[in-house]
């Protein structure tokens, strides 16, 4: 049965990274739903948060050609029950004088911060869960949405514990994915 997965891709930091991994997953037929890519706490390592759909044991196969790119370091997918999960959004909203009130109230309510302030418009920033977002946004469809730019899920898993590259060389990495099979995409 197809689910939502969230993979997270440690990579090195190099130009063309990010056109080698959306091209595999385009050659395996990935919808990609949002992807998103930042530094993370390693140096020269950078942290890509991809969402998909699919049957889990494609994804796992696509964890395992993920690991054939030079590049990627290690690959996680996420539980849909043990991850935090948050996205971005700027909206700029008609605000005419008589709705004004109302739409600080929405904010309010979403925890929305106001960035921006025109005589005709205003833009909110919110930060929160994906069902978080779409809840602000349809309440806002009504007053007119001028602009809108979303980030896509960024996401880690709730505990203690990290996901990390090992110190160990490039080549003991590869023989350990292959030795664990899919264990190495849950740990």
């Amino acid at each position: 049965m197809k689910r939502r997965h969230t993979l997270v891709v440690l990579v090195e930091d190099h130009p063309g990274v990010l056109n080698r991994v959306v091209s595999l997953l385009r050659r395996r037929s990935f919808n990609i739903e949002s992807i998103t890519v930042g530094h993370s706490e390693q140096p020269d390592v950078s942290r890509m948060t991809i969402v998909v759909e699919g049957e889990p044991a494609d994804v796992e196969q696509v964890g395992k050609q993920l690991y054939k790119l030079m590049e990627v370091l290690k690959v996680q997918d996420l539980g849909e029950d043990s991850v935090v999960s948050h996205e971005l959004v700027m909206v700029k909203v008609a605000a005419k004088p008589q709705t004004r009130s109302e739409l600080l109230q929405i904010a309010q309510i979403y925890e929305a911060r106001i960035v921006d302030v025109t005589p005709n418009t205003l833009m909110l920033e919110a930060v929160g869960s994906e069902d978080k977002i779409n809840g602000l946004l349809t309440m806002l469809k009504g007053f007119g949405i001028r602009e809108l730019v979303r980030t896509g899920a960024i996401a880690m898993a709730r505990g203690s514990s990290g996901i990390a590259v090992k110190d160990a060389p490039r080549n003991e990495r590869d023989e350990a994915f292959v030795a664990n099979g899919s264990t190495a995409l849950a740990n």
